[in-house]
């Protein structure tokens, strides 16, 4: 059992009239404090609004089950299983049949029929959702099918929400049915909170009653959207104030085989009109979910408008012809390939053309007649060799042509170091590239060796995109990795490098982003969640520490003279936010032992008072939870000062920011 640490304030000495701190310090034999040293009066570059971001996958059951909050698994019938998360629940006169005769349309050619020769108390066919389904007493869902009569088939059916135990919660009518597919919709109040809901729909009449995209979601969504995200997870993410949101992967971009690769096209227009495509990770690994599939729900229109609503910058990533050299390694043909470039070309129509043509007036149907504003394209995900090269050149050059706006990140591979890594670095050296992708899961002891990584790279030619990164406790990709405090604490010492490295490294994503508690493929995530309830991990908070007080321009900062890392454990960054004209330095103690530090602000004289965060554990093993989500989570305090010479004593095993007014 993990037991929560308490969390002390700092201590915060002026150096002037104040000795009593000093005193105590030489009664107790403590070591000399580290001299922090701030250089305010030498402002370098910028550091880019994009520096901390986030990184979205489907995985996990990240978008179905999670952001995209459908409760009805298989509501179209698409699945390879098509009656996959359904169930007859009475043994009443009938049958279920899947047909193909005149559909809904062509993307969505299957259908349910119920035909009900004798209905006694009622024909039942039952959805479990994901992993169950999540309702909240008092709270609206809004309940939805296409349906048609067939003949003297029932006009109406009855939809039910039921507890564990059976018991009713809540139920509507859909009625009204013709002959032809219509959308029908009505709303269920839940009379008490579950995450184990099932759901029901109880034919009452004998005859046949076709049924096609069964939906039931709530009616408060984020911004209360129709067809919106689930509020308490893009809540998480608005609260990291990300700079970019990087999207939909990631594996899921490749596709095991081209054929099941992410194809933007089929992500966008009417919902009941995308063609659902299983998951990759379905069988990836022993966690086996042949229930995961895309419903695409949520789609590129629903991304960008996401990335829009919490002010990040949207950083799409598309297959380069190319499926995942993990799997099959598919390459589409030379003579092919013209396709998938034009798809990079009528993304950038979709996300900034004028509604005069054809991408443009799609998103002003679906309700956003202004652009989004896209400035960043990935070319492929995590691909290697010279064949990711080529692909690369075509790609580059047909969009630079165009959209000379529109900067394009590169991949490095799948690892931060090794012969495919500096083939593919040199080539995009050579070719000028915007940004390459480094990718990096590694051990926690790697983080803290690598902090000084960036201090150390060519100033010139392509900038740095952090992609992927987390520390892996257990070993990368390794069953038993935790998100632990021990992960989270190495990853901060390491992003202190990232931004003291801002002229070189603008822009960094933790990976993956989302996990279902109960079906989740890949540990670890930043958030965690169920059917009703979600918590940040530690990982999630150093990443929100960061990201929220990220400065506008880096300044020099040394540890007792040296570089600002790995000296008894510390590691630094420190900037210049000029929007608050504050100074913001960031300081993890990395030992098991508190340290005092002197932090020496040159070129400013700081008045008034000081914004402190610190984020700590005594239990390097501690972790959050369901039940305890802050168990791992910052606090925030105020110290008045009085000089630029501060002491401080950071916690153990801490990550401190503090935030000085930078004064005249």
């Amino acid at each position: 059992m993990v037991i929560k640490s308490r969390v002390l304030l700092p201590v915060l000495v002026l150096a002037g009239p104040v000795c009593l701190m000093a005193a105590a310090f030489a009664r107790q034999a403590a070591p000399a404090p580290d001299v922090i040293a701030v250089q305010a009066s030498r402002p370098g570059a910028d550091i880019a609004a994009t520096m901390f971001g986030v990184f979205f996958e489907d995985i996990n059951f990240a978008a179905d089950g999670g952001l995209y909050p459908e409760r009805i698994k298989n509501r179209s019938f698409e699945f390879a299983e098509p009656l996959a998360g359904w169930t007859r629940r009475f043994m009443s006169d009938g049958e279920l049949t899947i047909r193909t005769d005149r559909p809904l349309n062509a993307n969505n050619p299957r259908y349910l029929r119920v035909r009900v020769h004798s209905p006694g108390n009622g024909f039942v066919v039952s959805n479990t959702g994901f992993r169950g389904i999540g309702v909240q007493a008092g709270s609206e869902y809004v309940v939805s099918a296409y349906a048609r009569t067939v003949g003297p088939g029932p006009q109406s059916v009855r939809v039910t929400l039921n507890d564990e135990r059976g018991g009713l919660l809540g139920q509507a009518v859909l009625g009204g049915f013709t002959g032809e597919w219509t959308r029908y919709e009505a709303t269920i109040t839940p009379s008490a909170t579950t995450a184990r809901a099932q759901f029901q729909v109880v034919v009452d009449q004998a005859g046949d009653v076709d049924l096609d995209m069964v939906s039931l979601v709530p009616k408060d969504t984020w911004n209360n959207r129709r067809n919106g995200l689930r509020k308490d997870l893009v809540q998480l993410l608005a609260d990291l104030k990300p700079g970019f949101i990087r999207f939909p992967g990631g594996c899921i971009v490749e596709g095991r085989r081209l054929e099941l690769r992410y194809q933007w096209k089929n992500t966008v227009g009417d919902i009941a009109d995308r063609r659902n495509l299983i998951n990759r990770w379905a069988d990836e690994n022993d966690r086996l979910a042949p229930d995961y599939y895309q419903s695409f729900g949520l789609g590129f229109f629903e991304y960008f408008q996401l990335a829009e609503d919490i002010g990040a910058s949207p950083l799409p990533i598309l297959n380069c012809g190319m499926a995942c050299q993990f799997n099959s390694g598919e390459l589409a043909p030379a003579e092919q390939l013209d396709e998938y470039v034009q798809d990079a070309l009528d993304l950038i129509e979709f996300a900034n053309g004028p509604v005069s043509g054809r991408w443009g007036d799609l998103r002003a149907s679906m309700g956003h007649p202004a652009p989004f504003g896209l400035k960043m394209l990935g070319v492929g995900n995590e691909q290697w060799g010279p064949q990711y090269v080529e692909r690369y050149q075509r790609f580059a050059a047909a969009l630079k042509a165009k959209h000379p706006e529109i900067q394009l990140v590169a991949s490095a591979g799948p690892a931060p170091a090794g012969p495919l890594f500096e083939f593919l670095w040199g080539r995009m050296r050579e070719m000028k590239a915007d940004l390459v992708d480094e990718h990096y899961y590694m051990p926690p002891s790697w983080f803290l060796a690598n902090a000084t990584r960036y201090d150390k790279y060519e100033r010139s030619g392509p900038k740095v995109f952090a992609g992927e990164y987390a520390a892996h406790v257990a070993g990368p990709g390794r069953p038993g990795n935790r998100n632990n405090w021990q992960a989270a604490l190495a990853e901060a010492a390491f992003l202190t490098g990232l931004e003291r490295n801002a002229d070189v490294v603008r822009m960094a994503s933790y990976a993956p982003l989302f996990a279902h508690v109960d079906a989740w493929q890949w540990a670890p995530d930043l958030i965690w969640f169920d059917n009703l309830r979600s918590f940040g991990t530690p990982s999630y908070y150093v990443q929100k520490v960061f990201g929220t007080n990220a400065g506008t321009r880096i300044v020099p900062v040394t540890i007792n003279g040296g570089i600002a890392a790995a000296q008894h454990g510390l590691y630094a960054s420190a900037s210049l936010d000029g929007r608050t004209n504050e100074i913001v330095v960031k300081v993890v103690n990395s030992e098991a032992a508190a340290r005092p530090v002197r932090l020496a602000i040159d070129g400013a004289a700081p008045r008034g008072d000081a914004r402190i965060t610190i984020l700590a554990s005594a239990d390097l093993l501690a972790e959050n939870s369901l039940d305890q989500p802050g168990r791992v989570a910052p606090v925030e305090s105020r110290v008045t000062l009085g000089t630029a010479d501060l002491r401080l004593e950071l916690q153990p095993q801490s990550v401190t920011v503090v935030r000085l007014p930078k004064g005249l």
